[in-house]
């Protein structure tokens, strides 16, 4: 039996994942939570971060110092980004208490919410009353999870660099590889292979084949996982893709195990015991961008790109345009 079918064998059992890896929310900013609120800032902006299609947390007007006071005639006053008032618009849901929860988050909703907290002072000494105003501006962004991709790094030692067994190795590979996590939607992309000779301490020269290769969840028929799941599709994708990046391994894994204790005789092409090695790399989907700087308290995530930038593609960056003609966020052009 050869060692690819020896190893196909090792993981013909594998089924498709059941169960779910939930992915913690970053939305708030951690020092001015209180139980299920986000309080307001006299003195800052909060930057507050939404998960896109889900409901934001709820956003108090008023801070926490006012939150343990009794509060007389107290009134709310909440202005969306688009400097209208949100009382009566669909999309805010506003309670008596002046706190405010937006309904299903989308780009078009990032912006500055800022909201005017009016109540009375009685002075019980000379019974005189006064009206005093408190204004809070929270900077709330739609978010998304990166989808991810795994680039892969493996070795296989063989007889010369000229053979045409290498082309025809690197071909079988590749099929048995695809074939592996073809179930879960994803497939082996940028695949590539070069051949060179090392020298390692104590041994004669060596002919390695350097292969790598990108695993990523966009297999055809991906999209109808998606529509299941709604909007969790980043997390749904994700799971699959850290699923293939584990079978993959584990079929790394199993050579080395196949070739230590089925072959007397290594075969002229074979794995080099633990040369798997794998980076992960993270993508955005077009109109979000990452900025660990301005994004600070959620460095990790796709944030919905700024009036004034763009991005037309997967990359993670959001770019500036040349003539500043975007207003709104999420622009996927200038």
């Amino acid at each position: 039996m050869s060692l690819l079918a020896t190893v196909v064998a090792v993981v013909s059992g594998w089924g498709t994942p059941t169960g779910a890896r939930p992915v913690p929310g970053k939305q708030h900013a951690v020092d001015l939570v209180g139980n299920e609120y986000i309080y307001g800032d006299a003195e800052h902006t909060v930057s507050v971060y939404v998960k896109v299609f889900t409901n934001s947390p709820f956003l108090a007007c008023m801070d926490l110092a006012h939150s343990q006071e009794d509060l007389i005639d107290s009134k709310y006053l909440w202005i969306a980004p688009d400097g209208k008032k949100l009382q009566g618009q669909r999309y805010g849901n506003l309670s008596e208490m002046g706190t405010l929860m937006v309904m299903g988050f989308k780009e078009s909703l990032s912006g500055a919410y800022t909201c005017t907290l009016s109540h009375k002072i009685l002075e019980t000494t000379t019974g005189e009353e006064r009206e005093v105003f408190n204004t809070y501006k929270f900077m709330v962004y739609a978010y998304r999870e990166a989808d991810h991709a795994y680039q892969v790094f493996v070795r296989f030692t063989t007889k010369g660099c000229k053979l045409k067994a290498n082309h025809w190795f690197f071909k079988k590979l590749k099929i048995v590889l695809s074939g592996i996590i073809s179930d879960l939607k994803c497939q082996i992309v940028e695949p590539s292979y070069e051949c060179h000779s090392v020298k390692k301490h104590k041994h004669s020269l060596l002919h390695e084949l350097f292969v790598t290769f990108k695993v990523n969840p966009f297999a055809p028929g991906w999209e109808e996982i998606c529509y299941q799941v709604a909007y969790d599709c980043e997390d749904a994708t994700n799971r699959r893709v850290q699923e293939a990046r584990d079978r993959i391994e584990e079929f790394f894994h199993a050579q080395a195990y196949v070739l230590k204790h089925k072959f007397h005789t290594l075969p002229a092409i074979h794995y080099v015991d633990k040369s798997f090695s794998v980076i992960r790399i993270d993508s955005c989907r077009p109109g979000f961008g990452k900025n660990s700087i301005t994004h600070k308290d959620c460095a990790g995530c796709c944030v919905v790109c700024d009036p004034g930038t763009y991005s037309p593609n997967n990359e993670v960056t959001c770019q500036t345009c040349q003539r500043p003609r975007v207003k709104q966020y999420g622009a996927r052009s200038c």
